[in-house]
């Protein structure tokens, strides 16, 4: 009998769901840094087999929000929660549980369906300090499951799958076999820009920046992909950080940039990127909508 149904990959920023989703899918699908809401929208993951398919939802890090698109994340991650059939609550080794957890422990504490608790970096700590965290979490909610993984390195993610596979009930393929992800090509190559900003500007100048690609063809003479896009940035003094001195920086997040969206794509690409300023695009309903935050 063949399995198929939706998991929601939820908690707290930079606990490692990318990292666990990338892990599954083989593929890197969702941006990784060590920021907080690296990820802004579900991204979803398919994992496919002869006998199965497993639909991930990658969730935005709980978190509160200071801006509308704060707020969008929030409702991105109770959208992620809807007609899902397994809960993976990911967290990671703290003295006390984070007030966020709690949060998203009451959040998720009504739903009738199987909830996982997925400890972490667990090769970071000892197997005591693991039970100690196990138990805690345990007396605030009933988890059905509780494993410790290390997402990065792929500790216990095949005993995690199996975990997975066996609340997955039964049902049809909801996509094609050779189908890794529900997202658009373009909203990939969005993201792509997006972490390399992450990984190489430093201070507060990454969370104030929104990616738009505004044109991308396929040459089929020269048999490269033509892309252009814009980033945007809140103030002028960001743009000036982005841009660089004599346009290094921006030619160093291009250039990285495009050698991601070659791998990605399967193709040779050239990239265009533009710097504008857009105050307070981040709590401007229409921007938001522009750039793909509905």
């Amino acid at each position: 009998m063949h399995k198929s149904g939706f998991v929601s990959i939820i908690g707290r920023a930079n606990v490692g769901k990318s990292t666990l989703l990338n892990n599954f899918i083989n593929q890197k699908l969702s941006i990784v840094s060590s920021k907080p809401q690296t990820t802004r929208n579900n991204v979803i993951g398919i994992l496919n087999d002869e006998n199965y398919q497993i639909i991930f939802t990658d969730t935005p890090g709980y978190h509160k929000p200071r801006y509308k698109l704060g707020n969008y994340m929030i409702k991105s991650i109770s959208d992620g929660l809807k007609e899902t059939d397994i809960i993976i609550f990911v967290a990671n080794i703290r003295k006390e549980i984070p007030r966020l957890d709690l949060e998203i422990l009451e959040k998720i504490k009504d739903f009738n369906i199987p909830k996982i608790f997925v400890l972490n970096k667990c090769d970071e700590i000892n197997s005591k300090d693991i039970m100690d965290v196990l138990s805690r979490y345990s007396k605030i909610l009933d988890f059905n499951e509780y494993i410790p993984i290390s997402a990065l390195n792929g500790k216990n993610v095949d005993k995690l799958l199996g975990l997975i596979l066996k609340y997955l009930p039964n049902g049809p393929k909801y996509y094609d076999s050779d189908q890794m992800a529900a997202n658009n090509e373009k909203f990939f190559i969005s993201e792509i820009v997006r972490e390399k900003i992450l990984k190489l500007i430093r201070d507060e100048v990454p969370h104030g920046v929104g990616v738009e690609i505004v044109s991308m063809k396929y040459d089929d003479e020269k048999k490269k992909y033509n892309i252009e896009g814009n980033i945007f940035c809140d103030k002028e003094t960001h743009k000036v950080i982005i841009i660089g001195k004599n346009g290094e920086m921006l030619k160093k997040i291009s250039t990285y940039s495009r050698q991601d969206m070659e791998r990605f794509l399967g193709s040779k690409v050239y990239i265009r990127m533009w710097v504008k300023v857009r105050n307070n695009w981040r709590d401007d309903n229409n921007h938001l909508k522009s750039l793909g935050y509905k």
